[in-house]
């Protein structure tokens, strides 16, 4: 009865004594009423429907009937409580009253009771009436719901327990059925290609826990024909039937002047079987790509054909032939990154442009192109054929790229794959063996000297999540070189000349004395700093970051020094050396690119870590690869029972998280969470 507004309440008595009475009481007991006298009973039905009173209250003359009363304002307002007050109460007399209708019956005399049976009964009124209005919204919403649902463009399937459960006509219609019947009651993963299973299991279970946020998730989905057919998957949270649900949306195109120009652009100038760029709009793409900086990672063009294509087409025959060349093209399509260009170079050859993390993530998404066209059986003529392919990569430079020389140098790896019996990766990198090494390097040294001389050296983060939720700022940090006009270089392009000339161990302190100052000031939970080889065998780093420590803010326990597994892998007594002096200083330590190497669990058994980062070549088609996420799942349970945290490293998609999340790593780090190219520490 904290309400301060007015109470509507109807007093029906012989005289207006009572009414005063309980006004003056009511008031007293700090209840605002508003009280109105009703002396006739068959004015009752009225005032119950014009006052909307939340109380009854009636004072019974002799030869009135309790009972009549109490029917009228049954058929009235059932929900407003019926009080009888009276001269004298007794357990019997109330006992009477109540079987006839009324809530209670009380005296004017026990002010202290009538007071404490007004408040309830109040209360019992306004909850009741706050959740019939709940339930009737509910229901409305409900019927809103399906109104919705049926009604609406967007193709939508509710699923409770991996059933679905409901579906309007949009999704029916995309599925090429007539009726609900059809589909409910089956399991949703039917209606779905297998490699879609494992991120779309992922997301419904994320979703139902409120930790999906509007990630677009990419599905293959099985037609009442058999083809399957690419769908962008959007998930919400909801209920059917006062049970929570998730529902797949798959939003119908939004189409303007704009996109209808674009989608018309698009349309002519791609391949209409195969939906990639031709070979002149290709090209022009890929002009206008790499006048763009790259945000950070390495670049290449990869060249992949179908090998034996000759003998195929005799096999297939001509119509069949240009049908596997369409399914060929579309596994390669199925594989491709948000940033990804691919089209057709000629002939039976295509030709894509990747951008990743680095060569060993380039060179698994190569693998898991080939041995996803290797393991699809193409229907030919009533029975299936298996083809291989061959794919050559060509390192496409950073600075001044040559996208003539880049797509030769494919080009020769694919021929060199051909001709070593093909279903094999080549990779031409002239730059290690360029004569010209030496001149580079020369050059890049004086550069590197003078950033490091200058102060032109920059720190960039890149964001790590938690998968479980929360706040915390966690990140992962790289350098940047400013040259002497403020352009950003990549470390892509100087580092490989610094670990040639012995200056990694200088870069490394200037990123390790910047990364301290910014703990200092910004505090973050947790900052990774990466070491190179040969500051991890470097015996003077510990006493030096010892130094920084006790002279500067930086608390220990908001850094966490990285190496590669490879390098602990190679240096083993070192590194244990290394994290036991580490944790005497409370600094955290681990291993990164960890999954890859002859011995990964061996080395996470020896070594007290407290993260692993698990190598992005993982990442690369793990969510539609059984043997990936096998791969993975171990690490993330070998690591939990050693209470080692993981995080994967090169997320790039909604579908890859998806599955690490489900397979139990707990952090991912990479273009999905944020690309690294927003610089926010420095020195």
């Amino acid at each position: 009865m904290n309400d301060t507004s007015a109470v509507p309440l109807i007093v029906h008595s012989a005289t207006r004594d009572p009414v005063e009475a309980l006004n003056s009481l009511l008031r007293r007991s700090g209840v605002a009423a508003h009280c109105t006298w009703i002396p006739s009973t068959q004015d009752i039905p009225d005032a119950l429907e014009q006052l909307n009173p939340e109380l009854l209250i009636c004072c019974p003359a002799p030869g009135v009937a309790l009972s009549e009363l109490a029917a009228m304002r049954d058929r009235m307002a059932v929900m407003v409580p019926l009080i009888v007050v009276r001269e004298h109460v007794d357990e019997e007399l109330i006992a009477a009253d109540m079987a006839q209708g009324a809530r209670d019956t009380v005296s004017l005399q026990q002010s202290g009771r009538l007071q404490a049976v007004i408040a309830r009964e109040l209360h019992a009124f306004r909850l009741e009436r706050a959740l019939t209005r709940t339930l009737r919204a509910s229901q409305d919403y409900r019927s809103q719901l399906e109104v919705v649902l049926q009604r609406s463009n967007d193709a939508i399937a509710q699923i409770q327990e991996g059933i679905l459960v409901d579906a309007n006509a949009a999704w029916l219609e995309l599925f090429g059925l007539a009726e609900a019947s059809g589909l409910i009651g089956q399991p949703v993963m039917d209606l779905f290609d297998e490699s879609t299973h494992a991120p779309l299991k992922a997301a419904l279970t994320a979703s139902l826990q409120g930790r999906w946020n509007n990630h677009t998730l990419k599905a293959g989905a099985l037609l009442s024909d058999g083809t399957v057919v690419p769908l962008e998957l959007v998930l919400a949270l909801g209920e059917f039937d006062g049970d929570p649900a998730v529902r797949l949306i798959v939003p119908a195109p939004k189409r303007d002047g704009r996109s209808l120009a674009q989608d018309l652009e698009t349309a002519v100038q791609s391949d209409p079987g195969t939906g990639l760029l031709q070979r002149r709009h290709l090209l022009h793409a890929l002009q206008e790509r790499l006048r763009l900086p790259v945000a950070g990672g390495v670049r290449y063009l990869a060249c992949v054909r179908p090998d034996k294509f000759a003998a195929i087409e005799r096999e297939m025959g001509v119509l069949s032939s240009e049908q596997f060349l369409i399914g060929f093209a579309n596994i390669m399509r199925s594989l491709l990154g948000p940033r990804d260009l691919a089209g057709h170079l000629g002939g039976t050859t295509l030709l894509i442009l990747l951008e990743r993390g680095n060569a060993r993530d380039v060179e698994a998404w190569c693998e898991n192109l080939l041995e996803r066209v290797a393991n699809h059986p193409f229907e030919a003529n009533s029975h299936s054929l298996h083809a291989t392919g061959s794919i050559g990569l060509a390192v496409v430079a950073l600075a001044n790229p040559n996208l003539n020389g880049a797509v030769m140098d494919a080009l020769d790896g694919m021929r060199r794959g051909r001709e070593r019996g093909g279903n094999q990766v080549v990779t031409v990198d002239r730059a290690d063996n360029d004569t010209r090494v030496k001149a580079y390097d020369k050059v890049w040294v004086k550069h590197i000297m003078s950033a490091l001389m200058e102060n032109r050296f920059r720190l960039v983060q890149q964001p790590i999540a938690a998968l479980a939720g929360g706040d915390q700022r966690i990140y992962d940090v790289v350098i940047r070189m400013l040259d002497a006009q403020g352009k950003e270089v990549l470390p892509s392009e100087f580092l490989p000349a610094a670990a040639r000339n012995d200056l990694l161990k200088n870069i490394d302190r200037w990123v390790l004395g910047a990364s301290l100052s910014y703990i200092a000031k910004n505090k973050p939970d947790l900052l990774f700093v990466r070491l190179s080889r040969d500051s991890a065998l470097d015996a003077s780093l510990l006493q030096w970051l010892e130094q920084q420590l006790r002279s500067g803010l930086a608390e220990p326990k908001r850094l966490c020094l990285q190496i590669t597994e490879e390098v602990a892998d190679n240096h083993r007594q070192q590194t244990i050396d290394m994290i036991n002096s580490l944790r005497v200083l409370g600094v955290k330590f681990a291993l990164e690119h960890f999954g890859t190497g002859r011995d990964s669990h061996g080395l996470m058994a020896k070594l007290p870590l407290d993260f692993v980062k698990i190598d992005g070549s993982l990442m690369q088609g793990l969510a539609s690869s059984p043997e990936l996420q096998r791969r993975v799942r171990g690490i993330a349970e070998a690591a939990a029972k050693r209470n080692i945290q993981t995080v994967a490293e090169h997320i790039e998609d909604a579908n890859t998280m998806a599955v690490v999340w489900q397979l139990g790593v707990q952090y991912i780090q990479g273009y999905f969470v944020h690309a690294p190219e927003e610089v926010v520490l420095k020195s």
